[in-house]
């Protein structure tokens, strides 16, 4: 059995069956009816609440004259995603440096999370990488639709017509194999770095683990910086005219 933490015990005793008839609303059932609320979900609704205090202290603390630190840090942040976009995407892509900032703010923070005693990290949770490789998935088709079309069916059909009935399936499947990939790629390293920094911190001196807590963090880095540059590279070829 799964161990709660403190967050998710405290949401299951509040609203434990809220969560059921949710979920009963939409057919599924928690195999857990006492605690249908798990500790990732615990974790990305304490994420969201982060986010969403950190995004109104900085549209409260704007200032043209004399900005604060967390001005500072936010206009950081959007100056690395906007540099990022406008080089991969190109023309247009402002449009959509406000969805990836708050992707790669989210996967960055719940990949930290994690290095807080009684947190853990949400994406080492299969389905939370998952749920962000489907957002990105249906976001980055949407775009190609708004810009294209029915004409974005020419995407999935190859340069030469006569190929077409071949290079579908093919793209199909290519593109099926993105959100595998995104998956994949963030569970397995948040996974493994969760395990290895929780296996050094039990068996050896604590001066050792810290190492592997800096790893930890260079791999939270690495892994949601890795993730939005895919999700940008996905949205270039949705809405590129070269085709």
């Amino acid at each position: 059995m799964v161990t709660q933490l403190p967050l998710t015990r405290i949401l299951n005793s509040h609203f434990a069956s809220t969560a059921n008839n949710l979920l009963a609303a939409l057919h599924i059932h928690s195999t857990n009816p006492q605690a249908p609320i798990n500790n990732a979900f615990a974790m990305e609704l304490l994420v969201f609440c982060v986010l969403l205090v950190y995004f109104i202290a900085v549209r409260l603390s704007l200032n043209v004259e004399k900005p604060n630190v967390i001005q500072h840090a936010t206009e950081a942040v959007n100056g690395f995603v906007t540099d990022q976009s406008e080089s991969i995407i190109g023309h247009g892509y402002e449009r959509f440096v406000s969805y990836l900032t708050a992707l790669l703010l989210f996967i960055l923070l719940c990949n930290l999370i994690g290095l807080i005693p009684g947190l853990e990290s949400p994406t080492a949770n299969l389905a939370v990488p998952l749920g962000c490789a489907l957002v990105t998935f249906v976001y980055y088709h949407y775009h190609g639709v708004r810009v294209h079309g029915f004409k974005y069916i020419k995407q999935f059909l190859g340069p030469v017509w006569w190929l077409a009935w071949l290079m579908l399936p093919i793209e199909i499947i290519s593109h099926c194999a993105r959100v595998l990939s995104l998956t994949v790629r963030l569970y397995a390293n948040m996974f493994a770095g969760d395990l290895v920094t929780l296996a050094f911190f039990s068996l050896v001196p604590a001066a050792i683990p810290v190492l592997f807590l800096g790893l930890h963090f260079g791999v939270a880095l690495i892994q949601a910086y890795i993730f939005m540059v895919l999700a940008t590279v996905y949205l270039a070829m949705a809405v590129s005219h070269d085709h």
